[in-house]
């Protein structure tokens, strides 16, 4: 079991966490949330970041990048922890059981709608992007395109597509917020893409880390964090109400600390715990940012 649970990688699950939590206390902004729909949106973005994970697991395996030169931790298929066709039996069963939560989601939320159609072939694309980020052919995450897939389904999606299943009501407000979270999250990656750059390389994974060098690639992992922070700072000096909604800069002096160890890193098998200290930060911020939108 516990190479099951290693495989499910439960540091990278406050993201997913990040975005229904914004989306939802975005909702209670606007005075739309619903308990139902936060439980289920919670459920299946947990469910697809699981799904996501496994699909990693075992396309980087299948494509050959996690062999006996990784830096990062070691794979479940790769160790042989788990066998490829367990792996495989396990995609479908997670792919069915968050294909579930989904529909049940939007079913509470929407009911049966010409938008509940539009939310469930999202919802499709959601878990194709969680799969196709480096497994079956020509993988997206291999071209560097994961960067974008993560703003537009951690950030854009995960956050305004909350916010609207709540409220029935889409509101270009949340844009910012949703943009914030998105950032934060592709700065994960790129964190996970910096750590294992060299053999990315060597194995083919174009991903931006690898196209722009170590050096740019850093100053790139500033540009996410840095604008993320902005995009909630700003919405919160238009949305103003009180003091309290500045609360989330607290958060961000954990993200900045994270920022001034990675930049001074020269060791990339050094960056894998800043992984937990980074997503942990992005939670908190996320929740901080949440509680000062909620009326005292």
């Amino acid at each position: 079991m516990k190479h099951w649970l290693h495989a499910f990688r439960p540091r990278t699950l406050p993201l997913a966490m990040s975005s229904i939590i914004t989306g939802s206390a975005l909702a209670e902004f606007f005075h739309g949330f619903r308990w139902s729909v936060f439980g289920l949106a919670l459920l299946t973005a947990i469910l697809l970041q699981v799904l996501s994970n496994l699909a990693n697991d075992l396309g980087d395996h299948e494509h050959g990048t996690d062999d006996e030169s990784r830096v990062g931790p070691q794979r479940a298929v790769q160790s042989g922890a788990i066998a490829p066709a367990a792996m495989k039996r396990a995609l479908w069963v997670c792919g069915g059981l968050a294909l579930a939560s989904g529909i049940g989601l939007i079913v509470v939320a929407l009911g049966f709608t010409a938008t509940t159609l539009g939310f469930f072939l999202l919802g499709l694309l959601a878990i194709g992007a969680a799969v196709k980020y480096t497994f079956g052919s020509n993988p997206y995450g291999y071209a560097g395109l994961g960067d974008i897939s993560v703003v537009l389904f951690f950030g854009l999606a995960g956050v305004m597509g909350t916010c609207f299943l709540h409220t029935s009501e889409f509101r270009t407000a949340t844009v910012l917020p949703a943009l914030g979270i998105g950032l934060l999250s592709a700065a994960m990656l790129n964190l996970n893409n910096l750590r294992d750059a060299v053999g990315d390389a060597a194995n083919g994974k174009r991903t931006m880390a690898v196209r722009m060098g170590t050096a740019n690639a850093k100053r790139y992992h500033a540009a996410l964090i840095y604008g993320g922070f902005a995009c909630l700072l700003v919405f919160t000096m238009l949305h103003f109400r009180g003091w309290w909604q500045l609360a989330f800069v607290l958060g961000f002096v954990l993200l900045d600390r994270h920022l001034r160890t990675v930049q001074r890193n020269t060791v990339p098998r050094e960056l894998d715990p800043q992984m937990k200290v980074l997503a942990l930060s992005t939670l908190v911020t996320a929740l901080l940012f949440s509680l000062g939108l909620i009326p005292g």
